[in-house]
Order: C-alpha cells, then structure tokens, then sequence
C-alpha cells in the first residue's frame, strides 16, 4: 500500500515528523539535520522490512523441513547455508524502497543505491561461499572415496568469488567500469604475487598433490626434518594439518611435501599387514656346534620341533618360498634359526602369503644380530605390538633350551 502512494507525499509526511521530533527534542530546525534523520529512519525501516522476510523465509524452510525430513535440506539447515542465502534479501528491500522514497534527492538517492549494491554484492559473495561450501561437503562426504584433499580447490573458488566481488563493488562505488579496474591491476602484479605467494605456492602444491595421488585426508605420513609423525586430518591452500601420536597439531605448507620427500604409510594400511623386522642380539661365545646331546634335549623340550630334526638328520635344509623353514642341525644357531623359522609361520597373527625370514645379520664384537622379518595381519597399532612383543619374548625366552645366549644388548631395532 505504501508503494502507492506518490515519493513525494511520502517524504513531506516523513519529513514533518521529524520536525516535531525535532521541536520536542529542542534542537533548532536544520536542513541537513532533518535530511539525516530522514535518511536513517527509511534505511531502518526497509532493512527492517528486509530482515522480517528473511526469517519468515528461514522459518517456512525449517517448518517443511520438520514436516518432510529431507536430508539435504537437514545438512543446508546445520551448515547454515539457507541462513546465508537469506542475506540477500534485506539490501534487495532498501534498493526497492529508494526510488520511492528519494526520489526528489539525486544525491543522497545514488549514494544509497550505490552503498546498497555493494552490500547486496557483499551478501551473494556470502550466500556463493556457502553453496561452494555445501557442494564441497556432500562431494567429499559421499564421492571422495579417494580422500583427495580437495579443500585447497574451495579456498581456490572462495577467493575468485570474493575478487570479483571485490573489483565488482570497487568499480560501482567510483563508478567506472570493471575493466579499468583490472588494467591498473597489471602494474600491481607482482606485489599481488608477493603478498598471495604461499596460497599460490600451495595451489600449485594442490593440484600435485592430487594429480599425483600423493596424500589423502586420513593417511599416516611422515616428514623427514620435523616432528610430522601422524595422520593427516585437513589439507588446505596454506597448510596441512598432521596429528601426532600425542595428539599435537604439526602445520606445514604444503609446497614442503612436494618440494621435499615424506613417507606415507597408506599402501601399509591398504594391504592390511604390517611389516614386523626386529633383532635379536646372540652372544658370539654361546654359538656352538650341536652335539647328539643337544639335539636329543631339544627334542625332549620341543617335541613341536622334533619332525624337523628327524627329517633334516644331519643335512642342511634349502627351501625356496616366502613363509618356508629354514635352518641347520649342524649348530645350535642353526637349530634356533629353524625354530623361528616354524614358531612364525604357525603364529596365527602372521600373514602365511607375505615373506617371513629368519636371518643374520652382520655380527661385530657385541654379538651377532637373528633378524625376525614377517608381516602382522593387522594394522592397529595396539594389536601389533602386541603381536611382535609376543614374537621377540618367546624367541628371547626359547633362546636358553638351544644354550644360546643373549647379549646385553638385548633388542635392537633394524
């Protein structure tokens, strides 16, 4: 009804009560007063109109949204996407309401409309991030089965938005065109590169990163040079997060890890199985040869272990395979190696498929390393050592019926 009545009828009334509010108050009558009070109470009364039907506008969706349950509309209701969107529309009120209401003051009229599209430009920058956001949400939640680390690409998106807004919002203020804007932009390029250098840096790190198929959200990396050693929880156009063990937070660039090497442990975590290698330290004065004493105690002890003495006799076992026994009666060094070698494969928690070893290594004057190499069929990190503690203890402890004995030097990792 208002939006009938003439422009100019509408501002001599508005302009009267505020000469009474005046006179009431005790100022002296001003014309550029009056023109200011004027000005505040139609901007107020149209934002105010504008923000009435944007909640009206949220509480109609969050009513068939309680009615109907979509899930979408459940997952643009918490990300507040709708509440953004709704922005808009307070500055496309005040841009309705001026041409009414102003329209026998040019000046204050443009200037308004001006400042108004620069708010309702502000406010679809708004409502465009947070669609870009939502899109980027439902895509990594439900298509990102790679877990490529996709949140550089919206910040990549984000920032052309709000550069255009930018140029766009700058160009209606000084009003000239966009294009002159982007030409005095060229003389500024290479400050502009200086001061965006690390998101340019980390675009371009992004994109090999992905392209390359180098990290995914979730993997466990390590990066040589720094206390990185965990999962990756968030890659972005700066930085990428890393979550220690001990639940630190470690940032790093991420042109570091396309610059520099890291180690990532997703194919451990693809296959299944984890890699166990550890040593144990033999004395060099306890490796004997086996006497029919020897062997016939450690039949006695071991009768699991009899079928292989009986079977190899005096002759030194060669098998080809990945999970085979291999070993010797000629020593006591050799007879535990072949007790390994079977304790192994028959341990339940061993891959059978993977390659298992039971070896030495390089001795010095300390002792002379058994290696025990085999995978674990798991890769949690409590049942694994576990399982290789359960391994090394039992050797360790096994070690005394084959008169072998363990250097000081007990464990040492290799």
């Amino acid at each position: 009804m208002i939006l009938l009545i003439p422009s100019y009828s509408i501002a001599q009334w508005l302009l009267e009560k505020i000469d009474i509010i005046i006179n009431l108050m005790g100022f002296p009558k001003n014309s550029l007063l009056e023109e200011f009070l004027y000005t505040i109470i139609v901007l107020c009364i149209s934002g105010g109109i504008g923000w009435i039907i944007k909640y009206i506008f949220q509480l109609i969706i969050r009513l068939i949204f309680h009615i109907k349950h979509f899930t979408i509309l459940n997952e643009l209701i918490s990300l507040r996407v709708i509440s953004r969107c709704s922005h808009i529309v307070p500055p496309l009120v005040i841009l309705a309401f001026i041409p009414f209401v102003f329209e026998n003051e040019a000046n204050i009229s443009e200037a308004i409309r001006r400042l108004s599209i620069v708010y309702l430009l502000i406010t679809i920058a708004i409502g465009l991030c947070s669609i870009l956001s939502f899109l980027w949400m439902r895509y990594d939640t439900y298509k990102n089965t790679r877990n490529l680390p996709l949140r550089g690409v919206l910040n990549v998106c984000k920032g052309i938005v709000w550069i255009v807004i930018l140029i766009v919002s700058v160009s209606v203020l000084i009003d000239k065109s966009p294009t002159v804007l982007l030409t005095g932009l060229g003389a500024f390029a290479a400050a502009l590169m200086l001061i965006f250098k690390d998101s340019i840096l980390g675009f371009v790190a992004g994109i090999q990163i992905s392209q390359n198929d180098m990290l995914h959200v979730g993997d466990w990396v390590i990066v040589p040079g720094t206390i990185a050693n965990g999962i990756v929880i968030d890659v972005t156009l700066s930085v990428v997060k890393i979550r220690n063990w001990d639940n630190t937070i470690v940032m790093l660039p991420p042109y570091s890890l396309v610059s520099s090497s890291f180690q990532n442990w997703r194919g451990m975590s693809d296959s299944g199985v984890r890699l166990i290698s550890r040593s144990i330290l033999i004395d060099n004065g306890s490796i004997k040869a086996a006497t029919p004493d020897l062997i016939s105690e450690i039949q006695e002890k071991l009768p699991v272990f009899a079928d292989f003495i009986s079977q190899s006799g005096s002759a030194t076992i060669y098998n080809n395979g990945v999970a085979v026994i291999n070993g010797t009666t000629e020593t006591n060094l050799g007879l535990l190696r072949a007790y390994a070698c079977q304790y192994i494969i028959s341990h339940p928690m061993v891959a059978s498929d993977k390659q298992i070893l039971v070896r030495l290594m390089e001795g010095d004057a300390t002792g002379t390393p058994l290696q025990l190499y085999c995978f674990a069929t798991t890769t949690d990190w409590t049942l694994y050592e576990a399982i290789q503690s359960e391994i090394v203890e039992h050797i360790i402890s096994i070690c005394p019926t084959f008169h072998i004995d363990i250097s000081d030097s007990t464990y040492v990792p290799t």
